[in-house]
């Protein structure tokens, strides 16, 4: 059985999700949230996340694969308000695959050409 909290007082992007950080967002609705990240690797580069604390996306795809979808969803919605051809949608679940801030969030990339394979 996966464990969540709607809200971790100590995690970044619920920080952000609450308003104590202040940020602001692309895209809003009741289960995700989606803003420019402030370190980007590309000239597009948001992070869309849960409004839920779920610590990895492979959590997530367990606890509710409605919000795990609406995470590509609302990527593809972005992409395409942004008039990017092709796009790049990264989910890293754990320290070893990059992950650093443990809320489970899918990085969209693009607005230029990307290389293969990655890191």
């Amino acid at each position: 059985m996966v464990i969540f909290v709607t809200q971790d007082p100590e995690c970044l992007f619920c920080k952000i999700i609450s308003g104590a950080i202040p940020v602001d967002f692309v895209f809003q609705s009741q289960s995700v949230v989606a803003f420019n990240d402030i370190n980007p690797q590309a000239p597009t580069h948001v992070l869309i996340i849960p409004t839920i604390h779920v610590e990895n996306i492979a959590d997530l795809a367990q606890i509710s694969p409605e919000v795990t979808a609406e995470l590509f969803t609302i990527a593809r919605g972005i992409a395409a308000e942004r008039g990017l051809v092709g796009y790049r949608s990264i989910l890293n679940t754990g320290a070893d695959a990059g992950q650093s801030v443990f809320h489970a969030h899918l990085h969209l990339i693009g607005g230029r050409s990307l290389a293969w394979p990655p890191g």
